[in-house]
């Protein structure tokens, strides 16, 4: 028999739902509770719907779970199990035993409960599926402080506490490429469909590189809209068949994550249903730019004013405290911010990509961008992450480096008014391989007190496996250099 759980719903969407009492469509009884009222709700427009897909986020942003019975759907409610060890699962999807989760625990299961207005359908088959997020909760009731949605919930709270709203929108770029790989068994651009003409050249801000996938384009904004996610268009980018997909803002942060892992999903299926794959690697191709996660973030009181612009228009006071607290923590938080061997290769000179942490105004070459906007909009644009960060994990970093400047008296760096993105830019380096960003992360006493001690530990135990697992690997560059030549 399972006890009934109480979990905390700080911060989820509030259901504008009436509580009155109905009878559940699937078992006859009468219900009350917030929850079957969004089921009820859901089925009455979705009535075809047989299975519902349950998801957790691990620490790579992956989505894991399984898929049941739409008549198992009201069971929920008391929640159900999965073992905790899910969020020590690698890239190559086996579990870290050395997080200290797995096997040593017993693989114990914790009690995960459903994330309230995330019943929506699935992208893989919308009539007949639907998909519902859940969050896992530890022994004690309490947020399991592990899993990356609990994360970043910590940090918001605490800025919440200090009467400090962020605002946040969420720009993410990705690449559609042919499902046929080129030469080396290596990722290759997508063709026009219908022809043998090969995307090759870069063609920043290009309609006609729209219109050329407009098919696929008007796919992703087909199930985005099923979903309610709040996209904003799409922008063709550098490089051929990259993208990029703005999320209008929030001062819902968790569902602001959760609306970027919601497309980054929809958009691998869209590019699936088209004969053409979607990728959110951070550096596909050596020769074209990298994919980023772009962070906007703004801060406002308890009336809704936004804090950081001064009275003159320009920045105020907590702007700089909060810019030299990003930037001081920025080195140590590169480890959440590209967080695998393939991440690093996107931080190169000449990349626009930014190799320092330094900050400037309506400049994009550099960590912390100023863009232009009037005094209400006034915000910070977080331009480290790459596509293939968990989005909690970089917002939690992102807001970590805020909270620690609030909290100290720590001088702003000079603005960057040239190139910020050469080696010889002014601001300290940020680390370019991930050995040096895990030896920051584990060193950081202040990361791990923001973020959680037993979260930092288990992630840089969970990445340093994956470092070791790669520097095993034997590269087919290492053996045309050196089978005949060492």
């Amino acid at each position: 028999m399972q006890k009934q759980v109480a979990v905390d719903t700080y911060s989820a969407p509030v259901l504008d739902l009436p509580l009155r009492p109905r009878r559940d469509r699937l078992t006859g009884e009468l219900r009350t509770s917030a929850f079957q009222e969004e089921i009820e709700t859901y089925l009455e427009r979705h009535p075809h719907t047989q299975h519902v897909d349950l998801l957790l986020t691990d620490l790579n942003g992956c989505f894991r779970g399984k898929r049941i019975p739409v008549a198992g759907l009201s069971a929920l409610e008391i929640g159900c199990y999965f073992p905790s060890s899910l969020f020590v699962i690698n890239l190559y999807g086996h579990t870290v035993e050395a997080a200290g989760l797995g096997q040593e625990k017993g693989e114990p299961d914790r009690v995960c409960m459903p994330v309230p207005g995330s019943l929506l359908p699935s992208p893989a088959d919308p009539d007949v599926t639907a998909q519902l997020l859940l969050t896992m909760l530890d022994e004690d009731g309490s947020a399991f402080d592990v899993e990356p949605r609990n994360v970043l919930a910590r940090v918001w709270r605490s800025l919440l506490r200090r009467g400090v709203r962020p605002v946040v929108a969420l720009e993410i770029e990705f690449y559609l490429v042919d499902r046929r790989r080129g030469a080396g068994g290596l990722p290759q651009p997508p063709c026009a469909p219908g022809t043998d003409d090969r995307q090759t050249r870069c063609q920043v801000y290009s309609l006609a590189n729209l219109d050329i996938f407009a098919d696929v384009l008007k796919e992703i904004e087909r199930l985005a809209i099923l979903q309610g996610l709040p996209t904003s268009g799409a922008v063709a980018e550098s490089s051929p068949g990259q993208f990029e997909i703005n999320l209008r803002h929030g001062d819902d942060l968790l569902q602001a994550c959760d609306q970027v892992l919601r497309l980054k999903r929809l958009v691998r299926l869209a590019a699936e249903n088209h004969g053409l794959d979607a990728t959110f690697m951070a550096k596909p191709y050596s020769a074209f730019a990298g994919s980023g996660m772009h962070l906007h973030i703004s801060l406002v009181d308890v009336g809704g004013h936004n804090i950081m612009a001064g009275l003159d228009g320009g920045h105020s006071a907590l702007m700089r405290d909060a810019l030299a607290g990003m930037l001081h923590l920025m080195p140590a938080s590169m480890a959440l911010l590209a967080p695998n061997v393939n991440a690093f290769r996107r931080f190169q000179t000449g990349m626009y990509v930014p190799v320092q942490a330094n900050w400037g105004v309506n400049n994009r070459t550099v960590a912390l961008r100023i863009p232009c906007a009037d005094r209400h909009n006034h915000r910070v644009e977080y331009r480290v992450a790459g596509a293939d960060a968990n989005p909690y994990l970089a917002l939690a970093a992102a807001l970590a480096g805020i909270q620690y400047g609030l909290e100290h008296a720590l001088p702003l760096p000079a603005e960057v008014t040239g190139n910020g993105c050469d080696d010889a830019a002014q601001g300290r380096a940020l680390p370019r391989r991930q050995c040096e960003a895990l030896r920051l992360f584990q060193g950081n006493t202040d990361l791990s007190r923001l973020l959680g001690q037993r979260f930092c530990q288990v992630f840089y135990a969970c990445k340093l496996a994956e470092l070791s697992h790669f520097e095993r690997l034997v590269t087919t560059t290492e053996i045309d250099w050196m089978l005949k030549n060492a």
